[in-house]
């Protein structure tokens, strides 16, 4: 498959002066050694094929921006090269390419030579860029009276309205309202659609999972994972929790062990549940020798407060399983439910019935349930089980 852009052993070193020189004398006499080396990225290569959309994930400070800046020539890598293919429009931080000074429509002119259109080319696309953003009646007002929203639009509106080949999106899309935001996530599906590439740093994981067709995750400047969104979320969603020191993403003595887990809803889809719909986890479980009392549970997490929604336990639910030998499956059915939409992660655990754990799988299944207008609540939906030897 061609690569839209191939970053080979890309590293980005800034110096940090621990002191302000206060006249020009001082910043003769004071020395570099006084300042110290920060590397914002360390040796980072993947590439990102043509027609694909890239989430960049990580914390804050992980080097997320600072690589897309150097994708887009705006910063140049202290080592290593970049290279793409095709013209690259950039929507970065609030306002960048923007004059203070200009209106609106001057603006339009100057961000559009930016990224490579005469002004014939602008004349074309003009009524388009402002009927996107919505800003008919404040074209000839300088941008230093625009709100932030306003700018967002404004520098969303040419950046998509370039034909880019190659779109690069910072989190700026965040500052924008829910309708526009929905407006602009069509125009980048319109653009998955067209087989354009695209480059997207943010912090809403949900986004990444739904947008994306795969994802990197930065720690520190350095590539900490990489692969489908849904693995990479799941790596991120682990970094997070093990700030907490009593987080372990997989534990126990796997007397009996976890072999799979299913997470399906009663209209067939995977990993998916609409409100009102009812829920089947499926967890497989194996073991080498005969373990007496093993207890299968399940937690359901939200992603956005963290907090669980729904538990459930085979002892609690009045379910034996008897001695697991070789294997067995068990099964939670849930009944239809007032989900609320969002992200959730589902947790499943082995234990005995004196506390000893054979092993548990943290936060290891992600569930998204489609949007809706709620508030996360626990859910009062009490589950049945099945046992079944296989």
């Amino acid at each position: 498959m061609t690569s839209a852009i191939r970053i080979d052993g890309i590293s980005k070193m800034f110096r940090l002066f621990r002191e302000r020189p206060t006249s020009l004398k001082q910043r003769v006499l004071v020395s570099r050694s006084r300042s110290e080396e920060f590397w914002a990225l360390r040796d980072v290569s993947f590439d990102i094929a043509e027609g694909s959309s890239m989430g960049l994930i990580g914390h804050n400070g992980s080097g997320k921006t600072t690589l897309l800046k150097c994708i887009a020539g705006i910063l140049r890598p202290t080592a290593g090269t970049i290279r793409y293919q095709g013209r690259l429009a950039a929507l970065l931080e609030l306002g960048a390419g923007f004059h203070p000074d200009l209106t609106g429509r001057e603006n339009v002119y100057l961000n559009a030579s930016f990224l490579g259109l005469s002004r014939r080319d602008t004349d074309r696309i003009f009524d388009d860029v402002v009927a996107f953003a919505e800003l008919e009646d404040f074209m000839d007002n300088q941008v230093k009276f625009y709100s932030s929203g306003m700018l967002v639009r404004l520098g969303f509106a040419v950046a998509v309205h370039v034909d880019p080949e190659v779109l690069l999106i910072d989190e700026v899309l965040a500052v924008g309202d829910e309708s526009f935001q929905r407006r602009c996530l069509d125009r980048v599906r319109r653009f998955q659609a067209d087989g354009r590439t695209i480059v997207l740093v943010t912090h809403a994981l949900d986004v990444v999972r739904d947008v994306c067709d795969e994802a990197v995750m930065l720690e520190h400047g350095s590539l900490h994972a990489i692969g489908t969104p849904d693995d990479v979320v799941r790596t991120m969603r682990h970094r997070m929790l093990s700030d907490d020191p009593t987080f372990v993403p997989e534990q126990g003595s796997r007397e009996v062990e976890i072999s799979g887990v299913t997470i399906e809803s009663e209209g067939g889809l995977r990993d998916t549940v609409r409100p009102g719909e009812g829920l089947t986890i499926t967890v497989d479980l194996r073991a080498d020798a005969p373990v007496p009392d093993t207890g299968v549970s399940f937690a359901i997490v939200s992603g956005s407060t963290n907090h669980p929604v729904l538990e459930g336990k085979t002892s609690e639910l009045g379910v034996s399983l008897g001695p697991v030998d070789r294997k067995k499956r068990v099964r939670f059915r849930i009944p239809a439910a007032p989900w609320v939409s969002g992200t959730y992660f589902v947790t499943v655990g082995l234990d005995s019935a004196d506390g000893r754990v054979f092993h548990v799988q943290t936060q290891h299944y992600p569930l998204t349930v489609p949007d809706v207008d709620h508030a996360v609540r626990a859910l009062s939906a009490r589950p049945t089980v099945e046992v079944e030897d296989l």
